[in-house]
């Protein structure tokens, strides 16, 4: 019996909290200060954990269907809060004679990505088929926060799912290894090393100890307020922002 037991729900209530951290400091602290790089230490916590759920709640959900219409309908639902965050603009619009248009996507457009490349290794595909439609979800998740890393740890989560030592594995190199690969190139380009990158090698650690395979309480508040939060918040904060920074 683990010492510190944490259900799912308490665990997506912490992660939602490093995620607001994370973005209160991407609108309002700079990077390189000693404040910054620990806020978004704590923010790294969130992308990965939300991929390993949806990796374990594809087995768990009564409706694979309707878990994946969710996620694209709050990833559409999403954008224009997150480009607005991002860039203090909608995602498009038309000006002196130009269109300007943002595809750039939220990360719950990539956990979608995420559960879609699930579902196409349980179908019936054969398996360079699979293969190559999991590496085109990468591709097409560029676009997107937590780009491939979102898509893979999903899907490793689900594959590896009885054979815990592939799974951690995978899990914590998915997420690992490009940020090692971030903060080496910015060391080498001398630019402004991330070093709270590293902050996704709490994730592993965090699950492994702490959460105990129980989901929690099913009333819906804890099922839909991270889909309501998510684009709220960054509405909040992308119009925050661009009102004290313009």
């Amino acid at each position: 019996m683990k010492k510190l037991s944490l259900n799912r729900n308490q665990i997506k209530y912490l992660v939602i909290a490093a995620m607001l951290i994370d973005h209160i400091a991407w609108a309002f602290v700079p990077m390189n200060t000693v404040l910054g790089q620990i806020m978004h230490f704590i923010g790294r916590l969130t992308g990965p954990t939300m991929a390993y759920f949806v990796g374990e709640g594809y087995c768990y959900t009564r409706n694979v269907g309707k878990y994946q219409k969710r996620l694209a309908v709050f990833a559409l639902i999403s954008w224009v809060p997150f480009v607005l965050f991002e860039q203090g603009e909608l995602p498009f619009y038309y000006a002196q004679g130009e269109i300007t248009f943002h595809p750039v996507q939220s990360v719950i457009f990539t956990l979608f990505l995420g559960l879609t490349a699930i579902r196409l290794w349980e179908s019936g595909w054969r398996k360079p088929v699979k293969v190559l439609g999991v590496i085109l979800l990468c591709l097409i998740s560029c676009i997107g926060d937590w780009a491939f890393m979102d898509v893979l740890g999903c899907l490793f989560v689900h594959v590896y799912r009885d054979r815990p030592k592939a799974k951690w594995t995978a899990f914590s190199l998915t997420f690992l290894l490009p940020q090692i690969l971030v903060i080496v190139t910015g060391c080498i380009q001398g630019s402004a090393v991330m070093y709270f990158q590293l902050g996704v090698a709490l994730v592993p650690l965090m699950l492994y100890f702490l959460y105990n395979g129980e989901s929690g309480s099913k009333k819906p508040v804890h099922k839909w307020f991270f889909y309501i939060f998510y684009p709220a918040h960054l509405l909040v904060l992308g119009i925050l922002k661009w009102c004290i920074l313009a």
